[in-house]
């Protein structure tokens, strides 16, 4: 009878589904594997990535048991910042292949049952788009489609200045002067990437546009980038200085945001998108999924969900895991961290939990390579939607990556003294396959960005072959989440000490599993009789590839010996 009240007090904790309540949807079961197309698969030997290159592999990717692939920018670009300046958000860049090719591509995955979402980019576009030459020229009606605004004049110079002191993410003035037109425009990103004016009515209309081409074309979905950025206060007062005292003037995070982020109107578009996408999934009854990038505080970033009567995004990514443990990775900054998302969800919101993306370090350069297993188990044995950086399932490790070699505007912006603070190169160096030429990646050994040097032993060829490896251990977590109690069950997490956490997954009338994990450098002994509905052994049922534990084997719940790093999905069959 405890077992019972435990697991459905564990239910309602988490916001969880009973197994009574309705099926769950794909976005919610599913993984979802982010692919960033320059450094997946290179088809034609150019060195960069591309759209056959992820076809190729397709068969990967099921045999992984992954359900969803989210593909980084594809459109046609001039690749100031590789695909996110935007010149035409109707067509493929022939960097990645054609629109048959796209086509193709799209076709193989739904033979495969692998869902297809797109990386929506609506902030800005390319300077180089027809929409920004038009609007250069005063040409109706793309006049207003940008942020344009006139400066000020300084009374003591006369020299003309900008209107305020925004600050581009890249660093230095949010504004840039367009001679031809005579005045300034705003880019919140690079210098060749201007903001699109939402608050005129035909933008608006264009990107809806946008939106329905690409969902009549087929995709399953949208992860739509940059989000909070969408509006600017109209006032353009200056934005304070923030409280990040090694912030030098022109680095964005000198100041404070509330003025050019997650305002009002910025959730009022979300949800006219989401109206927008359940039309079209009204249309066959499937649905099509839209994920909001915000990094923002949780007070803002809960406010993406929308609410019942109005929905926003199926749900914002959960960028906690990469944002609030570069304090340290504690079991108690972990459970802080865990409960801060499920605490703060609104009714019927669903979890996700990302560890890692394109623009942040990978989880063997952030947090060791000890604990690449014991991530991968944190993100797909939450209550959720898991998702994946490629490259993760195999624990690959930033790429060091020289002035000289660096692509990243971000970085590029910084200055040589300074472009390791903000470069996102390291973390999207090619994949490695195995360990022939570049990795596998490519036939040519001149790659966009050089391969790790680490690939001769670091690969997933040579993964598949060892007895227990990253990926072997990923495979098995990939397996596990079609488990009713992963899907429905209720949560229970505690930091058992600095080093040690552990979290329950239960669910009346199914299979118990137990996650329990060592963050620390020293062998630490975990007892779980804390959770009280436990018996009094456990079965492991996959252990993280450095724990010396195997399938199958039997524990005592008060005494786990755990070395560094290590880390165990355990299990108690229902009777």
């Amino acid at each position: 009878m405890e077992r019972l009240t435990v697991s459905l007090l564990l239910v309602m904790l988490a916001g969880a589904p009973t197994r009574q309540q309705e099926t769950l949807d794909w976005w919610q079961t599913t993984v979802l594997y982010q692919i960033y197309p320059r450094s997946f698969k290179d088809s034609n030997g150019d060195g960069i990535g591309d759209l056959n290159g992820i076809k190729e592999k397709l068969d990967y990717i099921k045999e992984t048991g992954i359900g969803a692939v989210w593909i980084s920018p594809i459109y046609k670009s001039p690749m100031v910042d590789f695909g996110y300046d935007i010149s035409d958000f109707r067509d493929i860049d022939p960097v990645y292949g054609t629109m048959e090719d796209f086509i193709s591509l799209k076709d193989k995955m739904k033979e495969l049952g692998i869902k297809l979402v797109m990386d929506f980019v609506p902030n800005h576009s390319s300077d180089q788009h027809e929409w920004f030459k038009m609007s250069v020229k005063k040409v109706e009606p793309y006049t207003d489609y940008y942020v344009w605004v006139d400066g000020k004049i300084d009374p003591k110079t006369g020299e003309r200045q900008p209107p305020n002191n925004w600050i581009s993410v890249f660093g230095g003035s949010a504004w840039k002067w367009n001679e031809e037109r005579g005045q300034y425009y705003l880019h919140q990103f690079a210098v060749a990437q201007p903001d699109l004016n939402y608050r005129n009515p035909a933008v608006v209309k264009e990107m809806n546009d946008v939106l329905r081409f690409w969902l009549e074309l087929g995709v399953d979905g949208f992860r739509i980038d940059a989000v909070p950025f969408l509006f600017e206060d109209d006032q353009l007062q200056d934005e304070q200085r923030s409280d990040v005292e090694t912030a030098l003037p022109t680095d964005h995070s000198y100041l404070q945001h509330d003025l050019t982020q997650n305002l009002e109107e910025t959730y009022d578009l979300v949800k006219q998108w989401r109206q927008l996408v359940d039309q079209e999934s009204a249309k066959d009854g499937i649905t099509r999924a839209m994920m909001i990038e915000a990094y923002a505080p949780i007070e803002n970033t809960m406010k993406y969900y929308g609410n019942s009567s109005e929905p926003g995004g199926h749900f914002p990514f959960n960028f906690l895991l990469i944002t609030e443990l570069r304090k340290g990775f504690t079991a108690q900054n972990v459970e802080d961290v865990i409960n801060q998302w499920m605490d703060n969800m609104p009714p019927g919101g669903w979890p996700n939990w990302v560890v890692g993306n394109h623009d942040n370090k990978r989880v063997a350069s952030r947090f060791g390579k000890d604990l690449v297993d014991a991530v991968n188990m944190l993100v797909m044995m939450l209550p959720g939607t898991a998702v994946t950086y490629n490259g993760e399932e195999i624990g690959m490790e930033d790429t060091f990556i020289s002035w000289e070699q660096t692509k990243d505007p971000q970085a590029l912006n910084a200055g040589e003294e300074r472009y390791e603070l903000f470069t996102r190169d390291p973390e999207r160096t090619p994949f490695q396959w195995n360990d022939s030429t570049s990795a596998g990646f490519s036939t040519n050994p001149q790659t966009w960005l050089p391969v790790n040097p680490n690939y001769k032993t670091l690969n997933l060829e040579a993964q598949l072959l060892e007895p227990w490896s990253h990926y072997q251990v990923y495979k098995h977590l990939v397996a596990t989440r079609s488990a009713d109690t992963i899907q429905k069950g209720g949560l229970f997490v505690k930091a058992l000490s600095d080093a040690v956490l552990a979290f329950v997954r239960e669910l009346e009338g199914s299979d118990t599993y137990v996650v329990v994990m060592n963050l620390g450098k020293e062998r630490k002994i975990a007892d779980l009789t804390v959770f009280d509905s436990l018996y009094q052994s456990l079965t492991v049922h996959i252990p993280s590839s450095n724990s010396g534990f195997h399938q199958g084997q039997s524990v005592a719940t008060s005494k786990i010996n755990l070395p560094p790093g290590a880390a165990l999905v355990l299990i108690s069959q229902h009777q």
